[in-house]
């Protein structure tokens, strides 16, 4: 795999709370220099990111419940409605991880099934963040047959302000569990270039990193997968 390859794959993201205009500039810069699948910050930053993105391939993505999972479904929904009239092409939306914690996975369906019904009047790539660093492998396997019944387009490992981020073991598991139209986006702790190809060769469909520069850097262009 190449470097225009693993470009392909990356959400860069600067979720970063004191992160600065300049800071989301240079991030819609790179990614629009490096033809990354898609930038993700934070709702506040939509517009800013659009006016900047216009014309190019790469997709904006938001969150929604982020990090706790714990806005409830009214929130949820309010927060992706208003999220992609501002112009995001893509959500990442947290669980209610509380829910899932209490086996009440009848809610965190609900939540899923209001934000993916906002695809009845516009078009965009729903990603479920489940926060794998917080849950056992049986509910992992749970949530993630859960996420098989509703439209969501991806299962995202965690939001990077979980515990701990991506491993291979949870991409191995989430491979065992989804359904084969369920992609999968590894996100958290992803710094090296090895560690990200590892994820992909495991099955991961997107990388989400705030560090997509230092993985492309150098980027040897005959470099075989």
């Amino acid at each position: 795999m190449n470097g225009v390859d693993l470009a392909s794959y990356i959400d860069s993201t600067n979720l970063k709370a004191d992160a600065r205009q300049t800071d989301i500039e240079a991030l819609c810069q790179e990614a629009s220099e490096r033809h990354l699948a898609a930038v993700c910050v934070h709702p506040y930053r939509i517009s800013l990111c659009r006016r900047l993105l216009t014309g190019t391939a790469v997709k904006l993505c938001t969150v929604v419940g982020f990090p706790l999972g714990a806005d409830g479904l009214t929130g949820k929904s309010c927060l992706a409605a208003w999220s992609l009239d501002q112009g995001a092409d893509e959500l990442d939306m947290v669980i209610n991880i509380g829910a899932c914690k209490d086996g009440n996975y009848q809610t965190v369906r609900q939540e899923i099934e209001a934000v993916a019904a906002l695809k009845q009047k516009q078009p965009f790539i729903l990603k479920v963040i489940v926060e794998t660093g917080l849950l056992d492998y049986n509910q992992l396997g749970a949530v993630a047959g859960v996420i098989n019944q509703t439209e969501a387009d991806f299962v995202k490992t965690s939001t990077g302000f979980g515990p701990r981020g991506a491993s291979l073991d949870d991409i191995a598991q989430l491979m065992q569990y989804k359904r084969p139209s369920l992609k999968i986006k590894a996100s958290g702790g992803i710094r090296d270039r090895a560690f990200a190809l590892a994820l992909i060769e495991a099955g991961a469909d997107r990388i989400g990193t705030s560090n997509a520069g230092q993985l492309l850097r150098s980027y040897p262009t005959t470099c075989e997968k």
